[in-house]
């Protein structure tokens, strides 16, 4: 038996699989795909996360693209992070080359074009099926994490949503919950302070401005209504292909905070909402996060914290998350070891800081007798990579240098027409993207202020009243005494009276006495 058929069946015994798989190429021996030691990933194992790593240019978007034609066939739908705006071709099938028919004839494996259903979101206002989700959906704990807020801060805003549940005052939207913050050390300071104690107002100055930062960034237009339902991401279509959801997030590279926001906040519902699978044999959904250095390098301790936990605990809803990276140590390692599918494509080493990076990256990989894991990290070509996956007893199988299957679909982005055809059909967007704004803390707190200032004037008018009428009683009251005593006789008077009376007596009886 020679060197190819010893690693051939080295290759095949360790992927070995009861249940279905997905074959994501051939393993290669000096350089060369061997035809038919077919590298596979079993379904049962898709939900112990993974991650896609390498160089820009080297392939990672291509095998994430593979990855997900194969799941949709399979009936799992797919959720994908499109950073680079590169994914939406999976819409339309592979307009074929020889090179691809060349590449599959090496590794053994038919080539299909083939297109795939998906639904194209978004986040912003480009064109899809708008994402929202409400500030009370992310409740207190998860809303504090996002704006990386200390303890006390964080108790505050426990103390909002609580006054707001006892209230029954929907926090939709971002200025519903800025409305609450300012009423809080404001107009309703006396009553936060006789139901929940004191409110700094120091601490609600500082939620605020973390709350504009991420208004800035654009969260203004992700709060709100109508919310995103993550059972929508489970559609199957009439063929019982699994729907690839596409979010666009062309737009928002420049604005990470907004990125990991939305992304924790999915990965929560999806854990809230979705039911225990225990050791089913498939996934439910796959996640495929593209650029995911973008939420790690942005993220305060307390919202890493928070992924690593997700990260966990998530696998056991059926559910797999996939990070795509340029370079494996973009990965935090709490995250890194939950990592059971590694799909390494080239990295290239251009400083002494490069090559510690690869030594560092070729240590995620099993040892293998048949590559110098370091060298071969450097020395792959585009559409080859690194893949160690895990069995279906979830042991690792055998490392391999594979050169990958090509897309089925198209390897580039739709066109404007294409893209407005698919959305006029999308039944998503007709749900979804209505802008509903109903009465929620905002309008009715304003509402209560107007009605509290209403009542102080009218208060003020009844008392300014009550006032002007004591004072005219008052004045009245003076007037009739004032009267009383001009008609009573002072002595002066009573006098020249009497000697009136007394000579109009004395000139009548003067009178009668002439007579």
């Amino acid at each position: 038996m020679d060197k190819k058929e010893i690693f051939l069946n080295y290759i095949n015994e360790g992927n070995v699989t009861k249940g279905d798989f997905i074959a994501v190429g051939a393993a290669m021996l000096d350089g060369e795909p061997i035809t038919g030691a077919h590298v596979k990933i079993p379904l049962k194992t898709l939900n112990r996360h993974g991650l896609i790593a390498g160089a820009t240019g080297t392939g990672k978007t291509k095998s994430l693209q593979v990855l997900a034609e194969n799941l949709s066939e399979k009936g799992i739908p797919v959720l994908l992070m499109d950073i680079k705006g590169d994914l939406s071709g999976l819409a339309q099938p592979s307009p074929g080359h020889p090179k691809i028919d060349e590449r599959h004839e090496k590794i053994g494996i038919p080539f299909e074009s083939k297109s795939f259903p998906i639904e194209v979101l978004t986040l912003s206002e480009q064109n899809g099926v708008r994402l929202r989700a409400t500030v009370s959906e992310f409740g207190p704990v998860l809303l504090s994490r996002i704006l990386d807020l200390p303890e006390a801060q964080s108790g505050i805003v426990a103390v909002i949503f609580k006054y707001c549940d006892d209230n029954k005052m929907p926090l939709l939207d971002l200025k519903d919950f800025k409305k609450i913050l300012q009423y809080a050390t404001q107009e309703g300071k006396e009553e936060f302070e006789a139901d929940y104690g004191r409110i700094s107002t120091a601490s609600t100055g500082a939620i605020l401005r973390k709350v504009v930062e991420m208004e800035q960034q654009g969260a203004d237009l992700f709060f709100g209504e109508t919310s995103f339902d993550v059972q929508d991401l489970l559609r199957i279509d009439e063929n019982g292909r699994g729907y690839i959801n596409i979010i666009r997030l062309t737009d928002i590279q420049d604005r990470p905070k907004l990125f990991s926001t939305f992304m924790l906040s999915l990965l929560a519902e999806i854990y809230s909402t979705f039911p225990e699978q225990g050791d089913s044999d498939r996934p439910e959904l796959v996640l495929f996060i593209d650029e995911a250095h973008l939420i790690f390098n942005e993220a305060s301790k307390a919202l890493l914290n928070q992924i690593e936990s997700i990260v966990k605990l998530i696998r056991s809803k059926g559910v797999g998350l996939y990070f795509v990276t340029q370079n494996p140590n973009d990965v935090p390692e709490a995250v890194l070891s939950q990592l059971g599918l590694k799909i390494q494509h080239a990295l290239r080493a251009f400083t002494a800081n490069d090559r510690k990076a690869i030594k560092l990256a070729a240590q995620n990989y099993p040892d293998s007798e048949y590559y110098n894991t370091t060298e071969v990290l450097t020395s792959l070509g585009i559409g080859e990579a690194l893949v160690s996956a895990l069995d279906e007893k979830g042991r690792p199988t055998p490392l391999a240098a594979t050169m990958m299957r090509a897309p089925m679909s198209r390897m580039d982005i739709l066109t404007d027409v294409e893209l407005s055809s698919l959305l006029s059909k999308s039944k998503l967007v007709k749900k979804y993207n209505e802008t509903i704004d109903r009465d929620s803390a905002y309008e009715m707190l304003n509402e209560k202020i107007d009605k509290a200032q209403e009542e102080e004037a009218k208060e003020k008018a009844r008392q300014e009243k009550e006032a002007l009428e004591k004072a005219e009683s008052k004045q009245r009251s003076r007037t009739t005494s004032s009267g009383r005593r001009s008609t009573a006789m002072n002595p002066v008077v009573k006098v020249l009276t009497s000697a009136t009376f007394i000579r109009s007596v004395f000139g009548i009886l003067t009178k009668v006495m002439k007579k």
